[in-house]
């Protein structure tokens, strides 16, 4: 832990009298809490993560850095890595003037239905906790708070602010704590975030989870954060350790928990030791005076770009890799009638840029990637990079060829800045002005984004609605047009009404609906040539008291015949040498506040597939998406690549990947279901309020394993661009320290690549219920042609089992697995125990 004056912070507090202390253990606003200029303290900013730093606001004006999901970084499987997105992350923070930022987000993949997941690193605890702590580190060099969440158990969307989670103490124990425990003692996390749900009764707030083991057992000394809205009593939750209560400045504590101490139902030696971890925070991030900040000289920042590129690869799991098409004999031209130009001797992939003829590039998230799921993890970088941007900038326009074949995102979609224009000054843009009742203006901004969102100071005081004047240059035709918000919208197209509606509620009504789920209202509207439209947008009463502001106008993709769609993208793909279809999902589809029903892909992007693979048996699929979708025709295309949210340079780290330029690096941190009906795939829908975590400790692969189910991909797997092979493996237990085994493996192929070796323990005939196997170690090994080794240190927290009376270590021998997945294990050895 950093050290801190604690002999300073006790004299601060005991210049402040009651009310002030307790003024301090509730935001002042959003994004933010209180100064206090008696002691010197100033305020301290918060920003939501985890993949990007978004400081207190949403303007485009003020672009943040977008990473890949969390799920990409997992799938690197490499601390490394993480410890690089952590400082990347925190550099980040510090440029936009932030102290603490919230993530990373290390609950776990219980259920593929996760909506959230894109967030999360992985189903199992070992990886989660060992890639967290990495990052965790990474971000506190640069002398910014990390805030690992949600704690503890949040791992599912589904009425996640009333929802009591019931987990046994072991599985509480081994699985969902264990996630949490490396960052706390190891990396020495200066925050955490409690989350909305109960755990076995009490909502996380106001439980003893937040006693033992996070401040008692671990030791830890930082601050509790709620997550938003998330204290809802008073007493309850000032009596836990439960430190600050966010957002501000109206919370269930302030003059409520005053009362509650003159009451003598809480003692104010509880609220001295909460304003202690807000100051200790304070010092640590150099927000209070005569206190030395925990780091005052961080790194070097990175180019941010160049992390995104390098993280989008090393993430990217290469899910399948064969030949597409025989060569005809003799070479030359394959039986196909197409050129057999660029590819390798070992499979479809990696690309000869040098000899490639020309590609077709098909799928609405081609042209309009997704970098992130929706909810609080958005940010608006300064740019994104498509796949089909990333593969013109490399192969040059003339042999990319491109067609939408199949619509992903549904709803209004914002105008794309490059066609809008303020219709007054002719400046690109468009121009937003703050109107009170009585039409009169309170303010005018000129926006570069047609989404926007403003909040609390941001939205002046008087606000009755706001109005927005935008230029479109429409391609001549028909258009839908209209907004997402949520509220009364009016819109007028060259000074006529064509829309006058109230947009409702569609979602969990929880603090981010107006943000990110607001529904669309829609026009529809021809056009020979510019459009002039003003958009009129009134919020519903409680998002005005919540002083959030959000509403997006653009238009909705269309697709009026999607048989004679994917027919013409099958036909681009005929024609040309190789086809690249992206298929995926977006923030309407992954995103806080709501669970998934189906891991299917939206609209007609299965059908796509199977036209393209049915024209061009070379045919490589593009996954864009931040958690598991179903692949049903994976077996009919030459290969399958897993993107996930790819960040904002996400189409050149395609473009690196598909041409050879970099290896695929990822390995898959969660399993990749066949169908989602599988026993082996848990329920996050709670019933009666209640979601029994039926499973125990067999979480993820441990079940399927346990049921004997096959997944479409297994945890753990992934391809690469050369071939290895497992030559031996050799364990030791040396007293006193971890057990390791060593490895020797050969890369037999041709070109230098990256292998992550795997140990998974197994415990035949063990007197305590176990999984038939699980995760206990590993180690990425990059790697030229001939022999390597590598050193795989096993966890000792794999060794353990929670008892009746606390950790214990059964004696005796266990099977260590080793191998390239959980199911592809060649070698074994054994380890023993006393």
């Amino acid at each position: 832990m950093a050290h801190v004056d604690e002999d300073l912070i006790d004299t601060l507090i005991e210049r402040l009298d009651l009310a002030a202390k307790a003024r301090l253990l509730t935001g002042a606003d959003f994004w933010s809490t209180p100064p206090e200029p008696v002691i010197g303290l100033r305020r301290m900013v918060l920003s939501d993560g985890p993949s990007g730093v978004r400081g207190e606001n949403f303007d485009e004006r003020e672009p943040s850095l977008s990473l890949p999901s969390a799920t990409a970084l997992g799938a690197t499987w490499d601390p490394a890595a993480a410890r690089r997105y952590g400082a990347a992350l925190g550099a980040e923070a510090r440029r936009q003037h932030a102290d603490v930022v919230l993530g990373p987000t290390i609950n776990l993949h219980r259920t593929p239905f996760g909506g959230r997941h894109f967030e999360a690193l992985s189903e199992d605890p070992l990886l989660t906790g060992e890639l967290a702590a990495a990052y965790v580190s990474g971000m506190q060099a640069h002398g910014v708070a990390a805030t690992p969440k949600h704690y503890v158990a949040n791992d599912a969307e589904t009425a996640r602010f009333t929802v009591e989670n019931r987990v046994d103490e072991r599985a509480l124990r081994e699985v969902y704590l264990a996630a949490f425990e490396p960052v706390v003692v190891r990396a020495g996390a200066w925050a955490l975030m409690s989350a909305y749900n109960a755990v076995n009764g009490p909502t996380m707030s106001e439980n003893r989870l937040l006693t033992e083991p996070l401040t008692g057992e671990w030791g830890f000394d930082g601050l509790v954060v709620s997550d938003w809205g998330a204290v809802r009593g008073t007493e309850a939750s000032a009596n836990a350790e439960q430190h600050l209560a966010m957002p501000g400045p109206v919370s269930s504590w302030g003059e409520a928990l005053v009362e509650a101490v003159r009451a003598g139902r809480v003692a104010e030696r509880t609220v001295d030791g909460k304003v202690r971890r807000l100051l200790r925070l304070a010092a640590r991030v150099g927000a209070l005076d005569g206190a030395a900040p925990a780091v005052t000289a961080p790194p070097a920042a990175e180019d941010g770009t160049v992390v995104a590129r390098e993280l989008a690869v090393a993430g990217m799991v290469l899910l399948r890799n064969t030949a597409g098409a025989d060569p005809a004999p003799g070479g030359g031209r394959s039986g196909t009638g197409r050129a057999d130009t660029g590819r390798t001797a070992t499979g479809e992939l990696p690309w000869d840029p040098a000899s490639l003829g020309t590609v077709a590039v098909l799928g609405h998230n081609a042209a309009l990637a997704r970098t992130q799921g929706g909810g609080s993890a958005t940010v608006r970088p300064a740019a994104v990079v498509s796949p089909l941007e990333g593969l013109r900038a490399a192969l040059g326009a003339e042999r990319v060829r491109y067609r939408l074949g199949a619509q992903v995102a549904d709803g209004v979609q914002p105008f794309d800045p490059a066609t809008i224009s303020d219709p007054v000054t002719g400046a690109p843009g468009l121009r937003a002005v703050f109107r009170d009742a009585a039409g009169a203006e309170l303010r005018s901004e000129h926006r570069r984004s047609a989404s926007l969102i403003w909040m609390g100071p941001e939205i002046p005081g008087g606000t009755d609605h706001v109005e927005i004047a935008v230029r479109w240059a429409a391609p001549a035709g028909s258009h839908r047009i209209g907004a997402a918000a949520l509220g009364h919208v009016v819109v007028e197209v060259d000074g006529r009404t064509v829309l006058d509606v109230d947009a409702v509620r569609t979602g969990d009504g929880g603090p981010g609906e107006a943000l990110f789920e607001a529904p669309s209202v829609t026009a529809d509207v021809d056009a020979d040539g510019p459009l002039d439209l003003l958009l009129r947008f009134r919020p519903t009463g409680r998002d005005t008291t919540m002083r959030t502001v959000a509403v997006t106008v653009g238009a909705e993709t269309v697709v009026a015949d999607p048989g004679e769609e994917i027919a013409a993208a099958a036909a681009l793909a005929a024609g040309s040498d190789v086809a690249v279809v992206v298929v995926g999902t977006n923030d309407r589809i992954e995103s806080e506040g709501f669970d998934r029903t189906t891991l299917a892909l939206p609209g007609h992007q299965d059908e796509l597939v199977r036209a393209v693979a049915a024209a061009n048996p070379r045919t490589v699929v593009v996954v864009n998406a931040g958690a598991p979708v179903l692949l049903p025709w994976r077996d009919e295309v030459a290969a399958v690549l897993l993107g996930w949210f790819g960040g904002e340079r996400f189409g050149e780290a395609v473009a690196d990947v598909l041409l050879g330029a970099a290896e695929p690096g990822g390995r898959l941190p969660t399993t990749w279901p066949d169908t989602g009906g599988e026993r082996s795939v848990s329920s996050g829908v709670p019933v009666d309020g209640v979601l029994h975590y039926a499973e125990g400790v067999h979480i993820g692969h441990r079940n399927w394993l346990r049921h004997g189910d096959t997944p479409a991909y297994p945890f753990g797997h992934g391809l690469g661009y050369t071939t290895w092979t497992l030559d031996d493996a050799v364990v030791t237990n040396p007293p006193g320290a971890a057990p390791r085994v060593h490895v020797t493996l050969t890369n037999t192929g041709a070109r230098a690549g990256r292998q992550v070796v795997q140990a998974y323990l197994a415990r035949p005939g063990s007197a305590v219920e176990r999984p038939a196997r699980w995760l206990a170690g590993w180690a990425v090994v990059d790697a030229e042609p001939g022999t390597a080794t590598a050193v795989l240190t096993l966890s000792p927290d794999a060794l353990r089992h929670r008892a009746d009376d606390g950790w214990a270590v059964e004696p005796g021998t266990w099977t260590v697995h080793i191998g390239f997945s959980v199911t592809d294990t060649p070698l074994t050895a054994g380890l023993t125990t006393p």
